[in-house]
């Protein structure tokens, strides 16, 4: 039990759960406050990539769709045509149906690692609020300076010569 004049504990479990309510209030609950724009800031950049990757995702999706569902009134496939391919040469129709596809599969594959990737930024950023509260009371002195010197000892009444250090 803590007594009345005792200064509050800073508590490690009260940093996650704070972190994890509201990413950053863990930091502020650490006083760390320089911390809490670089949470923003990568989970807004993690954000904008995944919206852009989905982006691209969704293009290629449509067009791959208008190109091999047999109706010309769909035709999204053709702004994305390189100039000087004509897709009446099977060739050519095999060749662009396959790059739709690779990059179908590319930006989709890009847009699903970057939401694990904000899954464990999302982590990081409780397990900093943690640690941080861990090390709030850690005493760091100005002098961190390593002391030996020669040193005899009394073992079993006989004098034994080493090193103490500090």
């Amino acid at each position: 039990e803590i007594p009345d004049n005792a200064e509050e504990i800073h508590s490690p479990k009260k940093a996650a759960l704070y972190s994890t309510l509201l990413p950053g209030l863990g930091q502020a609950y650490n006083k760390k406050y320089w911390k809490i724009p670089i949470i923003y800031a990568g989970f807004g950049t993690i954000g904008y990539f995944i919206g852009w990757n989905n982006g691209y995702y969704n293009t290629m999706k449509v067009a791959y769709s208008d190109l091999t569902d047999g109706n010309p009134d769909t035709d999204s496939h053709l702004e994305l045509l390189p100039p000087n391919w004509d897709l009446d040469d099977p060739s050519d129709y095999s060749e662009f149906k396959t790059a739709l596809s690779k990059q179908q599969d590319y930006f989709r594959r890009n847009r699903d690692l970057l939401v694990i990737g904000m899954f464990a930024f999302y982590g990081l950023n409780i397990i900093d609020a943690s640690v941080d509260a861990h090390l709030f009371d850690f005493d760091i002195t100005e002098d961190l300076t390593f002391n030996w010197q020669p040193a005899m000892k009394s073992v079993d009444d006989q004098l034994v010569y080493g090193f103490n250090c500090s």
